[in-house]
């Protein structure tokens, strides 16, 4: 099958691409779990376009889209990570991690640390990236979890900084990290997602009660 948008977003979408296939039957469950996600993350838009006079705004839709979308990124960019506990892929770009550090501490951190016990840092990683996507999909806690976000995709930055092959562009990073800030200081979970509706309809939430009701306050 060629490459190609459609095709692909189609392949996504029914875990036919190369990264699903390597996970094997576990790819179904994976995939009813994004679009139990997407199904929640358009519900959830519905709820508070449909209650909130304030969310309704072409400013808002955008920001809510971008960041649907940018958790898709984040769920179908952790698929590589597996099957755990540590897959080739993420073998591999740790590896490279280790010579294409931007500074020697960072390099000798990934060979003496991260390497030898990449079995155990492998579902981590993973578990990471899954949380952004749920995150950002679901627009939950996306100020916390955006500064999380940040600081994982800067350490990549910098890691695979140097110039090597296959070949890096350190942009690609950074904008993902300026991305995620927008995200961070725009409270864009606040934009038809779930911090929204705490907010509007969880007392607890809305009144900062109790330590529960607190953090979500802040990183909502």
């Amino acid at each position: 099958m060629s490459h190609n948008p459609i095709n692909d977003v189609w392949q996504f979408l029914t875990a036919n691409t190369v990264d699903y296939l390597a996970i094997g039957p576990w790819r179904f469950l994976l995939l009813a779990l994004f679009w139990v996600l997407l199904i929640a993350s358009i519900a959830i838009a519905i709820k508070n376009w449909r209650e909130d006079p304030a969310q309704r705004s072409c400013r808002v839709l955008g920001m809510a889209f971008v960041r649907v979308l940018i958790g898709c990124m984040w769920f179908q960019g952790s698929l590589w990570k597996l099957p755990l506990p540590a897959s080739e892929g993420l073998r591999y770009w740790t590896t490279q991690e280790a010579t294409r550090a931007a500074f020697s501490l960072h390099q000798e951190l990934i060979t003496t640390v991260v390497l030898p016990n990449l079995h155990l840092l492998g579902p981590f990683v993973y578990l990471t990236e899954l949380t952004f996507a749920v995150s950002m999909m679901l627009g939950f806690a996306v100020r916390g979890i955006g500064v999380l976000a940040i600081v994982f995709v800067l350490q990549l930055w910098l890691g695979i900084y140097r110039p090597g092959e296959p070949a890096e562009w350190p942009w690609t990073y950074m904008f993902l990290a300026l991305l995620m800030f927008v995200f961070v200081i725009d409270a864009a979970g606040r934009k038809l997602g779930l911090d929204a509706l705490l907010r509007r309809d969880s007392s607890a939430v809305r009144d900062r009660k109790g330590l529960i009701g607190c953090v979500l306050q802040i990183v909502g």
